[in-house]
């Protein structure tokens, strides 16, 4: 019987004791020096990140444009790189699907049928029948879009509407519409003030939470905030990993930033203020 995501999310949160979520995002621009700039190298990239950094994580987000856009030859390079995740360590397809309902059951069936993803990162603006066929596969979750951290984010998602920010209005919606701990939120670590708000205004949903390295944003922030009530966090690292080294020791670097990262973020766990113990440990599966 296989085990729900869900279930898997926390035990593995707590082997590990750190939110880390390795991006894999393999820009063919970015890849190290000796790699090749096509689908064969971004693959045997994805691969050796995975590899190097699987034993520090709790998950693993792969963003599946990457592979996309390489076509056929792409999509069988996802596959095979999505295989590679250990077993224990949750499998995040970064996809950021939403459309109407007939067209979203059949993403469902892609992600999590074909490629077997734990979980999925979608838009949440076409409403509920956008996102209920994601959760009719069972034991998967779904990560939907509040407050992003790229640059823009502000200009659509922190329009006022009744009252409040859009991003909080997505926030509220999906955990009164979802509270099972099935459902969290994307919510960068860009903008500590507003990620803070969004976990005062909903404390039960999980949060997968970018950001933070390159973009800049607020570790001790990202991992104080991730965890919800009903569902454990993760805090989203790529390039400050993946990216550690261009040069030929680019997997030890890999795996030695992840490591680093690992430790910053436990010894932010242990001085948060809420206790991830109990806060992750609450809710339904």
């Amino acid at each position: 019987m296989t085990v729900p995501a869900l279930e898997r999310l926390r035990a593995r949160r707590e082997l590990i004791g750190a939110p880390l979520c390795v991006g894999i995002d393999p820009h063919p621009d970015a890849l190290p020096d000796g790699v090749t700039r096509d689908v064969a190298g971004i693959e045997a990239f994805a691969r050796g990140v995975i590899e190097a950094t699987a034993a520090q994580a709790t998950a693993m987000k792969i963003n599946v444009a990457f592979f996309e856009a390489f076509g056929a030859a792409g999509w069988a390079a996802l596959e095979r790189v999505r295989r590679d995740v250990p077993a224990d360590v949750v499998c995040i397809l970064d996809a950021k699907r939403g459309d109407i309902g007939s067209t979203s059951e059949r993403y469902a069936v892609g992600l999590f049928g074909a490629l077997d993803g734990d979980a999925v990162t979608l838009s949440p603006y076409l409403g509920e029948d956008a996102i209920e066929p994601f959760l009719a596969v069972p034991d998967r979750l779904v990560y939907l879009l509040a407050r992003t951290s790229n640059p823009s984010a502000g200009r659509i998602q922190g329009l006022t509407a009744d009252g409040q920010p859009v991003h909080l209005r997505v926030a509220r919606w999906a955990a009164e519409r979802w509270a099972d701990g099935r459902v969290g939120l994307v919510v960068g670590a860009t903008e500590p003030e507003e990620l803070r708000a969004v976990r005062e205004a909903v404390p039960g949903p999980g949060f997968l939470v970018p950001g933070v390295g390159a973009q800049g944003g607020d570790l001790e922030a990202a991992v104080r905030h991730a965890d919800g009530q009903w569902a454990p966090g993760l805090v989203a690292v790529s390039r400050a990993i993946a990216g550690a080294s261009r040069g030929p020791d680019w997997r030890a670097a890999a795996s030695s930033a992840a490591r680093e990262l690992r430790s910053r973020m436990e010894e932010a766990v242990l001085h948060s203020v809420a206790s991830p113990a109990h806060s992750v440990s609450n809710g339904g599966s």
